[in-house]
């Protein structure tokens, strides 16, 4: 048995999960045994300060240090933490992150947008085939594309167009126009129909609310006709007649407006939506890192 902890620090939330790995009559089961995630925007402070606040940084040492005992409580194996956007854009992010080691001992690593990309995809492999598709993976505060053809990525790009950073201002009209020329310039006729995958919390509850399982294809109608339901409600009714999270009912409709452009633009009609996101390729990742690390112990 193998317990494995995977930590998220997105712009718009942190995350932990902790997943017991086992091998019974040789059959392998990835089983959470732990899921916390806190509303952090950390987004909030870094899109228009720069940085992060003082009063941000102070819950987010608390945050680390609750995270660093349930990884001692539960007797982890292995973990692996990483923080995205928001973090690697604040002029004080590595101070922040130095001293989360130093005091906690818990190590996290500030990743690129590339790097990012990569770990996701690890988590989306079961769900692609030989047909051509782009990975769509909404965050706060960047958008992650992944072009593959015949199950082989080909093209990838990181564009700093995200839920929390659209919310707080109109966005960078010449980010949304690099993104649409990568799209169109990149996604050829030759490579025919495309398939999306979208991954992020955003489309995750668009799922939810279609009514469909992990896995299953929703199409762009039917992305709007939520889209535009979810706009109609207060946010209260967000929030109360919705289950979406507080800090989810107001960045949801900018995200949408992310995923359907990039549909349109490359012409999808629908995406596959597998319920899955970082901590999922992280947790690759560790048991991967593990299995190796057993067989060299053994030889």
């Amino acid at each position: 048995m193998l317990k494995l902890a995977a930590i998220d620090i997105g712009s718009n939330a942190i995350r932990i999960q902790i997943t017991r790995v086992t091998t019974y009559e040789g059959k392998l089961t990835f089983k959470k045994i732990e899921y916390v995630r806190f509303p952090m925007r950390l987004g909030q402070d870094v899109f228009t300060l720069g940085r992060i606040s003082e009063s941000s940084r102070e819950k987010f040492m608390k945050l680390m240090h609750a995270f660093k005992l349930l990884i001692d409580l539960y007797e982890v194996d292995d973990y692996m933490g990483c923080a995205t956007s928001a973090m690697r854009e604040s002029e004080n992010g590595e101070e922040i992150i130095r001293e989360v080691e130093e005091k906690l001992g818990l190590t996290i690593e500030i990743i690129d947008g590339d790097k990012e990309a990569d770990i996701i995809n690890r988590a989306i492999f079961p769900y692609m085939t030989d047909k051509t598709h782009l990975h769509i993976d909404v965050g706060g505060g960047s958008t992650e594309l992944n072009l593959y053809v015949n199950n082989t990525k080909i093209k990838a790009r990181s564009f700093p167009l995200g839920s929390v950073r659209r919310l707080n201002a109109s966005g960078n009209q010449e980010k949304w126009d690099e993104m649409k020329g990568w799209i169109q310039t990149e996604v050829k006729k030759e490579f025919g129909k495309v398939m999306a995958i979208g991954t992020g919390g955003n489309i995750n509850k668009v799922l939810d609310l279609s009514g469909k399982k992990p896995g299953k294809a929703v199409s762009l109608q039917k992305i709007s006709e939520i889209q535009k339901y979810i706009s109609d409600l207060s946010m209260d009714d967000r929030i109360n007649k919705l289950q979406l999270n507080p800090d989810r009912a107001d960045v949801i409709i900018p995200a949408l407006d992310i995923y359907m452009s990039v549909m349109k633009w490359a012409k999808a009609t629908s995406i596959i939506v597998p319920d899955s996101g970082l901590k999922d390729g992280i947790m690759q990742i560790l048991y991967e890192r593990n299995q190796y690390v057993n067989r060299l112990a053994g030889d």
